[in-house]
């Protein structure tokens, strides 16, 4: 095993329009997003911080940097999973986000995280 297999942190993303706290009339579409972070690899890791890049159908982009998530910096063991839920509110009925989280092992190696695009839509949007 190399030793970018020490450094292995999976993401999984679910993302869910909140239409009851959403104001269309105002253009206020609110989203929920679950991330799910597996560490993969053979140390343990603790979430530093975040970046996220936010853009709405109209090309508008926010970046959002920060410590932790949901005001928690998790260690996460080998093996070890963490979710949690966040929102973001958007002007658009449809957007997209990523990321990078920023990492560091046992080890003090430091290294980030790609988080991967998706897709925030108001449901029957997309074809």
């Amino acid at each position: 095993m190399g030793e970018d297999s020490n450094y292995e942190i999976s993401i999984g993303v679910k993302a869910a329009y909140l239409a009851d706290r959403s104001e269309p009339s105002r253009n206020q579409y609110v989203f929920a997003y679950t991330i799910t972070l597996t560490n993969a690899g053979n140390v343990s890791a603790q979430l530093i911080s975040r970046h996220w890049i936010i853009t709405d159908a109209e090309h508008n982009v926010q970046e959002v940097k920060g410590l932790g998530v949901v005001g928690q910096q998790p260690l996460l063991q080998p093996g070890e999973a963490f979710e949690y839920t966040s929102g973001a509110t958007l002007p658009t009925a449809m957007g997209t986000m990523h990321g990078t989280y920023q990492m560091v092992a046992e080890d003090g190696h430091n290294f980030e995280v790609p988080i991967p695009s998706f897709t925030l839509s108001v449901p029957r949007i997309l074809h």
